[in-house]
């Protein structure tokens, strides 16, 4: 077959952004990233005709432009602090695209690149052009100097971490900011010569240039980093920037998210039906709740209860979504099917394989029961985007490499709506308060689609899941009641394979050990293990053993992410 004869590709669903639903990203949410990954996978059959629509107007915006740092989502997410809406894109995006997308100022991360490098990123040479203010951090204030006609080289004594840097010109950036300010530095570059037009703004002892500006141009530069908490000023320097010099309105806050996102789902629903699948966390819980504000019974939630959820979980749900929200909710009691499946199989890639075709399954035949629908709801959340090979991003790294497994077919049947797409997971938390939700639901911990199956070590039976069900209920309970639930990300128990031999009243004991992990973290991109105080963890020990059958010893992990992930398989 000739190019010239090659069939056309098969019409593709939309997001609710107007994107192309497979457009060479994956769909995910952190705490239904492998309910939705099985979505994806679920839906067959031939797309409907349908008149494609345009993506809605966003809000003024700023563009952190992504060069590849650690710390890049960091600097969108404080911008977002400041009640400021903000997205990251690639370093590359072309100025047209800026201004289509509503962006009224430009911030450029740092990077692990040298800006004399012959393959070094670069920024569309219009950014310098002064149409909008644009800050450079790090290897973004290097870039803008040598782009314009600075130099900059190797530096003698490089800067990580912690330094002094004192302001020499307190206007702009640093304007109501005392002179001496502890500061994060990381590069092991320097500008050596600022381009013509450009003043001292800052310094430290190493970097003359520490602080660079041309207001005349609307350009602006620090070496450091005001995006991490090491800068205790950060968050004034990038106010400076944002309110001060860009003029922009603080207007992205939680009630303004929610007017605007149920009238824009009203609109594009119209009559058309839509379904949700609800996984029991925050994600798939906002994305529901706001639709169904917006379009009332036209919605229908489905909630497939694999057995595999924490205790009283599914409970919980049912009460929320149909006794208090009065919402149409199927619940679907699967359990002996997929404990079923599960028999037998102890490789954690096998597990998430037939959990994730058991749910489609089951998904696929409540669905059928519905008749026709149009759009379906998930739970996407901002970092997921930001963390996907997408259009939107070429530089963050996958390091949540468990989550991205599953494309969306090209037949896709249904239109998605993605409310929570562009949110990071407390702005998540905070729509869902707007929206009422009780707080158990909405400052519920992450977790993982396939539940307790990957938090058992080895095969997953029915008397398996009993204990660690009863293990994880104590680790919770103890941590709540130490007033620590909040401060952590994850807390959890582990059932692993082991078993030790223990003294239980005189007798010789040899029984299973439980691990237990919490981890403190801003996104579950990288975690550190808690400190858990030592009475907290003895508690929980006593606990366990003597209140959970079959456990006599219990560990507690102390790894980080990374090396380690947050959960064990």
């Amino acid at each position: 077959m000739t190019e010239r004869d090659e069939p056309s590709p098969p019409e593709r669903g939309r997001t609710v952004h107007g994107e192309a639903a497979n457009a060479g990203h994956r769909v995910l949410a952190p705490d239904d990233a492998e309910v939705e990954a099985y979505l994806e996978q679920a839906l067959h059959a031939p797309p409907p005709q349908r008149v494609e629509t345009e993506a809605p107007e966003q809000p003024e915006t700023v563009a952190v432009l992504d060069f590849g740092s650690q710390f890049a989502q960091l600097i969108a997410r404080r911008v977002r602090e400041l009640n400021v809406y903000s997205e990251l894109l690639p370093h590359d995006t072309p100025m047209a695209e800026l201004e289509r997308r509503g962006v009224r100022a430009v911030i450029l991360s740092g990077g692990p690149s040298s800006v004399y490098d012959e393959n070094a990123p670069r920024a569309d040479p219009a950014i310098w052009s002064g149409r909008i203010p644009v800050l450079g951090i790090c290897y973004g204030v290097q870039l803008m100097a040598h782009e314009l006609g600075g130099e900059v080289v190797p530096t003698q004594k490089r800067e990580y971490g912690p330094a002094t840097v004192t302001v020499t010109d307190p206007e702009g950036l640093f304007v109501g900011i005392d002179r001496e300010q502890p500061v994060w530095m990381s590069h092991g570059d320097e500008i050596l010569r600022p381009p013509e037009g450009f003043r001292a703004t800052a310094q430290t002892d190493s970097s003359p240039y520490a602080g660079l500006a041309d207001p005349g141009r609307n350009l602006y530069g620090i070496q450091f980093h005001p995006e991490v908490v090491h800068t205790p000023v950060g968050r004034e320097v990038l106010r400076n920037f944002v309110v001060g010099i860009a003029g922009m309105r603080q207007t992205w806050t939680p009630s303004n998210l929610v007017e605007t996102t149920v009238a824009e789902i009203r609109e594009r629903v119209g009559t058309g039906h839509v379904i949700c699948a609800l996984s029991g966390g925050v994600d798939s819980a906002v994305a529901a709740t706001l639709v169904h504000r917006a379009i009332g019974d036209q919605l229908t939630c489905i909630y497939v209860d694999h057995g595999l959820m924490r205790k009283r979980e599914s409970e919980l749900l049912r009460v929320t979504f149909e006794r208090d929200l009065g919402m149409q909710l199927v619940m679907v009691d699967a359990r002996d099917r997929f404990l079923a499946r599960l028999a037998g199989v102890e490789d954690p890639e096998e597990k998430r394989r037939i959990i994730g075709d058991e749910f489609i399954r089951v998904f696929e035949e409540e669905a059928a029961r519905l008749g026709q629908i149009d759009f379906l709801v998930q739970g996407t959340l901002y970092p997921d985007v930001i963390e996907s090979t997408t259009a939107e991003t070429k530089t963050a790294a996958k390091i949540k490499t468990h989550h991205n497994v599953g494309g969306l077919p090209a037949d896709l049947r249904f239109r998605l709506i993605e409310p929570l797409r562009y949110l990071f997971k407390d702005e998540v938390r905070k729509v869902g308060v707007e929206l009422g939700l009780p707080e158990a639901m909405v400052q519920r911990q992450p977790f993982p689609g396939p539940g307790l199956a990957i938090r058992i070590i080895g095969e997953v039976t029915a008397d398996r899941l009993d204990t660690l069900r009863e293990a994880d209920w104590i680790v919770i309970d103890e941590i709540k009641a130490a007033g620590l639930y909040r401060s952590l990300w994850q807390s959890f128990a582990i059932l692993t394979p082991v078993r030790s031999v223990g003294v239980m009243g005189d007798g010789r004991t040899y029984a299973n050990v439980v691990a237990v992990r919490a981890v403190t973290s801003d996104d579950g991109m990288t975690a550190d293990w808690a400190r858990l105080p030592y009475e907290v963890l003895a508690k929980i020990s006593s606990r366990i053993v003597n209140e959970v059958p079959g456990v006599n010893r219990v560990v507690y992990d102390v790894s980080s992410k990374p090396p380690a992930t947050i959960e064990w398989e």
